[in-house]
């Protein structure tokens, strides 16, 4: 069973080509133009073990918000193909990553019930601008994206931090360590795991 998706999306605010296989070694190819964006992208694919390429452009001159938008969402739709119908995964994970002072926990649940808790950023984190050009409330809603669009149940609590770029890096690192968890195959599941038979 090949778990893999191509998604593009093209709009007059940007346009976004993304292909993955969630069960790769973490490889990434990643050009978003939005620099740190594509830090994280290449942290979630490293330690999430997913094989990851994004070729994205938009409106920058205007704000990093819609190619961030964008990204994500297509990045959501594409985990929720390649999942197919979640047989044999182990459905939950949970992580917690530090990245110095900065402590981040993501816990995964491949519900199909896109839900997002997203909590603990210091105050002034959202106006932060991470390397100039990227907002620290474009952290959530990132989040917000690929969990509605995936289909994903997922909590993010900041635990520590002072550095925003600390904070943001420790929060997608644990995001990709515990969906690397979830999407698992596990050889002890049958079937799917849920006792309605869906997911």
């Amino acid at each position: 069973m090949s778990r893999t998706a191509s998604r593009t999306r093209s709009t007059s605010e940007s346009s976004v080509e993304l292909e993955l296989n969630l069960d790769g070694s973490g490889i990434s190819h990643i050009d978003t133009s939005v620099p740190f964006f594509d830090h994280m992208l290449t942290a979630f694919a490293k330690h999430s073990l997913t094989d990851l390429t994004v070729r994205a452009s938009g409106d920058t001159n205007i704000d990093a918000h819609h190619t961030v938008e964008d990204i994500s969402i297509v990045l959501g739709q594409a985990i929720r193909e390649a999942l197919g119908d979640k047989s044999g995964i182990s459905r939950y994970g949970d992580a917690l990553v530090p990245l110095d002072e900065a402590l981040a926990q993501a816990v995964v649940d491949i519900s199909g019930r896109p839900y997002l808790v997203h909590t603990g950023e210091p105050a002034g984190f959202e106006h932060h601008l991470i390397g100039g050009h990227f907002t620290g409330s474009l952290v959530r809603h990132s989040f917000e994206a690929i969990t509605f669009n995936a289909g994903l149940t997922v909590h993010v609590r900041v635990l520590g931090g002072r550095d925003p770029h600390h904070i943001a890096e420790a929060e997608y690192k644990a995001f990709a360590r515990a969906f690397r968890q979830a999407k698992a195959l596990d050889p002890l599941v049958n079937g799917i795991p849920s006792t309605k038979g869906a997911l």
